[in-house]
């Protein structure tokens, strides 16, 4: 593989931006000669000529025009990120690489996500979606900030991450109007029997479900799993069934799919986390997430 000398970029860069090697050894405090046998490492690397003579004064050529936009974003990229580490503004969108797993209902994940895009700074976003084992080990190699889940890291897990507590909330079950009509009363005991779409078993909220069945004695008939939260809402919009979701999001589910609130059940709770491999959350959007959860999760209690 063949590697860029920086040492050489970087001289070649101050020599564009200050007009002449001369002032470009002067603030590098080396001699003209030394900086001149670094620009010509460079072009000798690239196998391009970089700068041409115009009388007494050196002139970029249409390549070096274009190095030199590149040497420009690279150093300033590097002045970005010792201001990062440093805590000091950059003037550049704060990066926030998140996952989210595919059983966090995405109402949920956007008023987690949502406050930190109304922010003074500005941040730019990069979601990703997946199972929880996936997330959690680009997690560990640092290519996320965060992951939202629907449960904490288990003692299982070969990742070493922190669990962030941001809320809870009771679940409620949704469905068409004519299928909320039919099974509104007598709720719960009107589950029995009824169709229901559910989250596949290896979620949490599932697991909650199938015990809170199992206790009152309810034997619903389950059309269909799915891993997916947002399709699972879509075939219960078109009437496959009714579905659970957070209770405290009833109004944006019952608005976004067209459905009715058929009842809640307040001792299944649906519990939503924050892993980080920080014990504790530096990063000012991750701050912002959790505290933002607070509230949003707050008011679904």
């Amino acid at each position: 593989m063949e590697w860029l000398n920086y040492h050489h970029l970087l001289y070649f860069w101050l020599a564009a931006r200050e007009g002449g090697v001369t002032r470009a050894s002067e603030e590098l405090r080396l001699a003209q000669s030394t900086v001149s046998a670094q620009i010509r490492a460079l072009e000798h690397a690239l196998d391009e000529k970089l700068f041409r003579r115009e009388g007494r004064r050196l002139a970029l050529t249409d390549v070096g025009r274009v190095v030199y936009r590149y040497a420009d974003e690279i150093f300033a990229l590097g002045r970005e990120l010792q201001d990062t580490v440093r805590d000091r503004p950059t003037g550049r969108p704060l990066r926030l690489h998140v996952g989210v797993t595919d059983v966090v209902p995405k109402l949920v994940a956007h008023r987690l996500l949502a406050p930190v895009l109304a922010g003074e700074a500005p941040v730019r976003i990069t979601c990703t979606e997946g199972k929880a084992e996936q997330l959690l080990a680009d997690l560990a190699v640092h290519r996320l900030d965060l992951v939202i889940a629907d449960a904490p890291v288990g003692p299982g897990m070969r990742v070493r991450a922190f669990n962030h507590a941001l809320g809870e909330s009771a679940v409620a079950f949704f469905a068409t109007p004519a299928l909320a009509a039919r099974h509104r009363r007598g709720f719960p005991r009107s589950l029995d029997g009824a169709p229901l779409l559910l989250p596949t078993d290896n979620t949490a909220v599932r697991r909650a479900l199938d015990h809170w069945f199992e206790a009152e004695g309810i034997r619903p008939a389950i059309v269909s799993e799915f891993e997916d939260s947002a399709l699972l809402k879509v075939f219960g919009q078109h009437g496959a069934g009714l579905f659970p979701a957070p209770a405290g999001f009833a109004r944006e589910v019952c608005r976004q799919y067209a459905v009715r609130e058929v009842g809640r059940v307040d001792s299944v709770r649906e519990r939503f986390w924050a892993i980080s491999v920080e014990r504790r959350l530096k990063h000012p959007a991750v701050v912002a997430i959790s505290e933002a959860a607070r509230t949003v999760l707050g008011e679904a209690r």
